[in-house]
């Protein structure tokens, strides 16, 4: 078997193992009265099982610190050209002994909404420590961390990095741990099993400007290995967030969209 037959294979069995223990049930809603996805969104998992999905957003390892409004299930979704593009980034990986690590998709706009009543809360800083230690809750509409609408809820884009392999699954976080600034060493931050990157994933800080210079060496090198990769295939990366692409040209370039982030959601498709 070739060595990208067996990457292939692990990770599928990878995949599957941790969709038997997070999958998370859809709470019981009336179907009819949520809105649905447009045909032209599919599940990231059926386009390509390999690449690795640890949706932080239906989990409280996040700067909110509960469960965001919308994800009701683990989920990927993706308008169909940037499924099938990451598909293609995934495939030159798998050949260099990497995988993708998607962290969030298509996000719906009741989310973006939970983002910004939480920004208001002054008082809410639980995860401060790890998420924007040195940003003063108030100023996070201003320096541009929340805002009220999200090109993620357009469907093509993505939060992600680079796991190297073989993947071990990243640790559960346990509400109320101890919390490591998202800027420190690796060694020390938060366990994710991705590759180095300078920092963690949404860390409100100059340093996660993919192209901050203070970013040097192997963490540079990983920077560049993914936006080189995702670049090349169509993916805009936002200077900001070394973590955050869409893909152009959007099929959704001014529509912000509200379905569920749930199997049902594409049911019709």
């Amino acid at each position: 078997m070739t060595r990208l037959g067996s990457a292939l294979r692990a990770l599928v069995a990878i995949s599957a193992a941790l969709l038997a223990v997070t999958a998370a049930p859809a709470p019981a809603v009336h179907a009819e009265q949520e809105p649905k996805a447009p045909k032209e969104f599919v599940a990231l998992r059926t386009v390509d099982p390999t690449i690795i999905e640890e949706m932080r957003y239906t989990t409280e390892h996040n700067f909110v610190g509960e469960p965001v409004d919308g994800y009701r299930q683990r989920l990927c979704i993706l308008t169909r050209p940037a499924a099938h593009a990451l598909r293609q980034a995934q495939r030159k990986l798998l050949r260099q002994g990497y995988s993708l690590k998607v962290y969030d998709c298509y996000r719906p706009q009741r989310a973006v909404d939970h983002f910004v009543r939480w920004a208001k809360d002054l008082e809410d800083e639980a995860m401060k420590a790890e998420f924007y230690p040195l940003v003063e809750k108030s100023r996070l509409f201003l320096d541009g961390y929340i805002a009220e609408k999200s090109g993620h809820s357009r469907g093509s884009t993505v939060d992600l990095t680079i796991v190297k392999l073989p993947a071990l699954p990243t640790r559960p976080y346990v509400p109320g741990e101890p919390l490591a600034p998202c800027f420190a060493p690796k060694s020390e931050r938060f366990p994710d099993n991705s590759v180095d990157m300078g920092t963690g994933y949404d860390c409100f800080d100059t340093l996660s400007h993919t192209d901050d210079p203070r970013i040097q060496g192997k963490q540079r090198a990983n920077r560049q290995l993914l936006t080189g990769t995702l670049s090349a295939l169509g993916f805009v990366n936002l200077p900001e967030e070394w973590w955050h692409f869409t893909y152009k040209p959007e099929l959704f370039p001014d529509t912000f969209f509200d379905f569920p982030v749930a199997w049902r959601s594409l049911a019709n498709h």
